[in-house]
């Protein structure tokens, strides 16, 4: 019974590229670039005359950030239609809407609701990185 489980959440898109997506998403929530590290970016300093200091392009930064967004777009768009509908079912996973036990009436609904704007419907989700990644953890994938 157990083999038959593991089965039943095989997913045809690789856990990695759900992780990759988790990190875009993550990325695109916090409003930073993936590569922001030491939490000082957006700091404001003041010299003795509590003038602004910090300097930034704030054009380019909204610029990077919607590139992420725009590269998340591009690999959602490229994904089959099982696995858009496995996306979408890991994000319902992860958001409580289905148990893991019930990953296929997840898969089925969500192949059901599907269309070309999968993209824009997950990228709609505030809490779409931690969801994707809390499904992945309720599948044990």
């Amino acid at each position: 019974m157990q083999q038959r489980r593991e089965k039943e959440w095989d997913l045809t898109i690789g856990p990695d590229t759900v992780r990759q997506f988790i990190l875009k998403a993550k990325a695109i929530s916090a409003g930073v670039n993936e590569d922001y590290e030491d939490g000082a970016e957006h700091e404001v300093e003041y010299d003795g005359d509590t003038h602004d200091n910090h300097r930034h392009d704030g054009l380019a930064e909204e610029e990077a950030e919607n590139l992420t967004e725009k590269e998340l777009r591009g690999l959602i768009a490229d994904l089959n239609v099982d696995q858009a509908a496995e996306l979408v079912a890991l994000a319902w996973v992860g958001r409580g809407d289905y148990d893991a036990a019930e990953w296929a009436d997840a898969v089925a609904e969500a192949r059901q609701r599907g269309n070309r704007r999968t993209a824009k419907y997950l990228l709609g989700m505030p809490m779409l990185g931690d969801w994707l990644e809390e499904g992945l953890e309720a599948l044990g994938a």
